[in-house]
C-alpha cells in the first residue's frame, strides 16, 4: 500500500491506494475554502498555516483506519510515501514535503516525488488497475491554476499540446466571482448564477477567435466582464442580483465557447492519434463545459472519460493512483526538499 499527500494549493488530503490492483482504499481531505473566501482568492501564507494545522489531523485518521487492518503493526503493509511535489504554491508544497520525508525517514520506506497535473490526468483512473487510453488519449485539463490540452500515449510519453498564454479557466471564474463580490471558490458559484438567467446574453469576446494557434487566453475575456459589470452599476454602487446572473452567464458561455474552439481544432488536427478523451481538474466540474464537450466527442466518434465529481479538485487519491504506476516503474527521490512552483522539462513532451 502506499500513502500519498496533496498539498500543493489549498486543499490538504491524504490516501492510501493499494499497489496490485490500484484500489483506494481510504481518502480523506480538509477544504480551506471558507478561510480565502473573505480574500476572493487563495493566500498562500494562510494556506501554508493550515495545511500544517490540517495535516497533522488527516494523518491521525489515516493511522486509526491502518489500525483496523493490522492493529498490532499500522504501518507494516506500507510500500512507499507518495507527494505532489509539483507544480504548485511553494509555501504549501513544503508542508507536504516536510511530512512525506518524515514519514519515509522514520518508517524507512521509499519516497515518490510526483507531477499534480500527471495525478490529474490518473483521476480518471481512479480504483482502475489499467488506464483506458485505447489508442491514445486526449486531455482537456481546467483547473484554478492551469488550462491545457494534452496528449497521451502512455506513462512515459505524455505531451504538452496547447495551454493557456495568461489566466485559467478556473482562475477566470475565480476573478469573476471577485469582481462581483460573490465569494470564492468562484467555479460553482459563477455557474449557479448563470443557472438563474434565461433571458438575452451580453456580447462577449471569444478569445482568439481567429488565431489559428492552439493556445487559450482570459485575459481579455475578463476585461470584457469588468466593463459589463462597471455599465451595469452606473451611478449605483451595487449590481442588481438578475444583473450578476445575466453577467455570470454571458461569460460562462463565452469562456466555454472558447473552450470547445480550440479543443475542436484539436480533434480536427490530432483526432487520429486518439481514441479516448478525458477532463480532468477542479474546473472539469461545471456542467455546462463537461455537455459541450460530451457533445463534441460524439461528432467526432471520441470515447469520453470523466472523473469522479469528488475527485475533480485536488486530492490525493489521484496522486496514489499515479504513485502506483511510478513504484513499480521504481521512480523513488531521494529525501529533501525537492518542490517546484512549475512542472519540470521532463515531465512533459512539448509540441
Amino acid at each position: 500500500m502506499i500513502v500519498s499527500i496533496e498539498s500543493s494549493c489549498d486543499d490538504s488530503s491524504l490516501a492510501l491506494t493499494r499497489i496490485a490492483d490500484c484500489k483506494l482504499l481510504f481518502h480523506t481531505k480538509l477544504s480551506q475554502d471558507s478561510h480565502h473566501s473573505p480574500f476572493g482568492g487563495v493566500v498562500p501564507e494562510i494556506a501554508s498555516r493550515l495545511h500544517a494545522q490540517n495535516l497533522p489531523l488527516l494523518l491521525t485518521k489515516l493511522t486509526d483506519f491502518l489500525r483496523t487492518l493490522n492493529p498490532n503493526a499500522p504501518f507494516a503493509p506500507l510500500k512507499a510515501i507518495a507527494v505532489t511535489n509539483r507544480p504548485g504554491l511553494s509555501v504549501t508544497l513544503s508542508e507536504g514535503m516536510c511530512m512525506a520525508n518524515a514519514l519515509a525517514l522514520s518508517l524507512d520506506l521509499p519516497l515518490l516525488c510526483l507531477n499534480h497535473l500527471k495525478g490529474h490526468i490518473y483521476s480518471l483512473f481512479i480504483d482502475t488497475p489499467h488506464a483506458h487510453i485505447g489508442e491514445g488519449l486526449g486531455v482537456l485539463l481546467v483547473s484554478g491554476g492551469h488550462t491545457q490540452i494534452l496528449h497521451m500515449r502512455d506513462y512515459e510519453h505524455i505531451t504538452l499540446v496547447a495551454q493557456s498564454l495568461d489566466d485559467s479557466f478556473g482562475e477566470s471564474f475565480d476573478k469573476v466571482a471577485k469582481m462581483l463580490s460573490l465569494g470564492y471558490p468562484g467555479g460553482p458559484i459563477v455557474e449557479s448564477y448563470a443557472a438563474r438567467h434565461s433571458g438575452a446574453l451580453l456580447p462577449m469576446p471569444i478569445p482568439l477567435l481567429h488565431d489559428k494557434r492552439l493556445a487559450y487566453s482570459f485575459s481579455g475575456l475578463k476585461n470584457a466582464v469588468r466593463l459589463e459589470i462597471i455599465k451595469a452599476q452606473g451611478m449605483a454602487k451595487d449590481i442588481s442580483e438578475e444583473a450578476k446572473a445575466q453577467i455570470c452567464a454571458s461569460f460562462q458561455e463565452a469562456a466555454c465557447a472558447h473552450i470547445l474552439h480550440k479543443l475542436r481544432i484539436y480533434f480536427q488536427r490530432y483526432g487520429g492519434y486518439f481514441t479516448h478523451f478525458g477532463v480532468v481538474g477542479g474546473a472539469s466540474a461545471n456542467g455546462v463545459l463537461r455537455s459541450r464537450i460530451e457533445s463534441l466527442c460524439q461528432e467526432f466518434g471520441k470515447t469520453l472519460i470523466l472523473a469522479p465529481l469528488e475527485f475533480c479538485a485536488d486530492n490525493a487519491a489521484m496522486i496514489g493512483r499515479l504513485a502506483c504506476e511510478a513504484y513499480m516503474r521504481k521512480e523513488f527521490s531521494p529525501l529533501g526538499d525537492m518542490i517546484s512552483p512549475k512542472s519540470l522539462s521532463e515531465d512533459f513532451i512539448v509540441l
